[in-house]
């Protein structure tokens, strides 16, 4: 190997200490909740139910909370359909347990009233029409209502390890923020005045709503329409008791997150995009003092002939092809004007230039090989754009530890499926070649 050969090799190995080792990880009983987040469409829920089969696999009571509405997690562990619900998972080899459950985010949000609230209050809740409407979706509900049923589960205790699967939501942040969006929303300025009249009560609270609701009730009345604004006001009011409530669980599962049986697990593709979003949600971890167990790298492409470059795959290719159009003009000078065929009523499979070994078959064979070195040439070009990807990431994050795991042909949609990227997680190698440019 020449030494700018040995060069690129060196720079494009990923060493040993920033391979991702999962089975540490999913084994350690001190490990009780992996996270999963990143940007939409680079693998969360594959990789989440992957991760939490393997876990299963290895002895663990494990469930897997998903908020994916395309339902690929139910589909590929073979359940008809996923609710608020965990179901056992039936196939699951070994000692262990797996369960799965998709996020109801309505009904999670239904759950919190009842439990909080007497019967009475509940009701009028629960048929409140701005209730209705902030329960189906407000925005960050869905991701508040992911952290609640985060912290419902592990204070069951029930299972050895919850692995979340976060909210396909455009910016990756949003499942940590949204706890203290709707904190923000709940002690705003809007919800105190609205509930000023009845917090001050007797003759000072309606003077207070004379002079002061009444400015504020008259602008909103005509902003959101009389009937909406008194919903919102019933609403604020049967809620008062509960709003301490929501602040306090919110605070305790953002503490859950940070405690240190919480591992993140960062997924991405080795794309531009995601890797700039991926390198953006490890910084935000850090500041938050978020435990970052290391980044998952999905759909890494492959080659089993990486030692040959893009550009020596050309060069034979064009080689093949000049020496191929030389030899086919040649060749068809010499059949047009030999006088032994012209005319001749021989059949096809006769004809020397066409018959098995003749230089017709040789260069079908050499337009074959050209077309195959052709698509290699474009296999190692997208290689070396996905190497160049992730070094730019490891050089900027070099403490982050990386899983790569290869691109499949198709989607997984069974338990074989979710079990060969398991394998292929806890492989701690890189998909990546050592020299896809040398």
């Amino acid at each position: 190997m020449s030494p700018d050969v040995d060069g690129q090799a060196r720079q494009h190995r990923l060493s040993p200490a920033r391979m991702l080792d999962l089975d540490p990880l999913v084994d350690d009983p001190a490990t009780r909740i992996v996270v999963c987040c990143g940007s939409g469409g680079v693998g969360k829920t594959t990789t989440a139910a992957a991760l939490g089969l393997r876990a299963a696999e290895r002895g663990r009571k494990v469930v897997v909370l998903t908020i994916d509405p395309a339902r690929r997690l139910a589909q590929s562990m073979g359940i008809d359909s996923l609710d608020n619900t965990p179901r056992r998972v039936k196939g699951v080899e070994g000692d262990g347990e797996l369960h799965a459950m998709m996020l109801d985010m309505k009904r999670t949000f239904d759950e919190i009233v009842e439990a909080h609230a007497d019967p009475e209050r509940a009701s009028a809740i629960l048929a409140n029409p701005f209730y209705q409407s902030l329960s189906a979706g407000f925005a960050g509900t869905q991701e508040y209502m992911a952290m609640e049923k985060l912290g419902q589960l592990r204070a069951r205790d029930e299972w050895d390890l919850i692995v979340v699967d976060t909210p396909p939501s455009r910016s990756a942040l949003d499942f940590l923020d949204a706890p203290k969006r709707l904190g923000s929303f709940l002690d705003g300025k809007l919800i105190r005045v609205l509930l000023a009249p009845a917090k001050v009560g007797g003759r000072a609270g309606m003077k207070f709503l004379n002079v002061g609701m009444s400015m504020m009730t008259g602008v909103l009345g005509k902003l959101l329409g009389g009937q909406l604004l008194k919903d919102v006001q019933t609403f604020v009011s049967a809620m008062d008791s509960m709003f301490g409530g929501f602040r306090t669980r919110a605070d305790a599962t953002y503490k859950l997150l940070q405690a240190p049986g919480t591992a993140f697990l960062v997924v991405a593709a080795p794309e531009r995009d995601a890797l700039r979003e991926a390198a953006y949600f490890v910084e935000r971890l850090a500041a938050e003092d978020m435990p970052l167990a290391g980044l998952v790298l999905n759909r890494v492409h492959g080659s089993g002939a990486a030692r040959l470059s893009a550009e020596r795959a050309l060069a034979a290719a064009e080689n093949l092809e000049e020496s191929r159009i030389v030899d086919q003009e040649d060749g068809k000078a010499g059949v047009r004007n030999s006088p032994d065929t012209d005319g001749s009523s021989e059949s096809p499979a006769s004809d020397p230039v066409s018959a098995e070994g003749s230089p017709a078959a040789d260069r079908t064979v050499e337009q074959l090989t050209a077309g195959l070195l052709r698509l290699h040439a474009e296999r190692m070009r997208l290689l070396s754009r996905e190497q160049r990807t992730r070094d730019r990431f490891t050089a900027r994050h070099p403490e982050v530890a990386v899983a790569e795991v290869a691109a499949l042909p198709g989607d997984v949609h069974d338990l074989a499926g979710l079990r060969d990227i398991g394998t292929r997680l806890a492989a701690a190698r890189p998909e990546l070649p050592e020299t896809a440019d040398g």
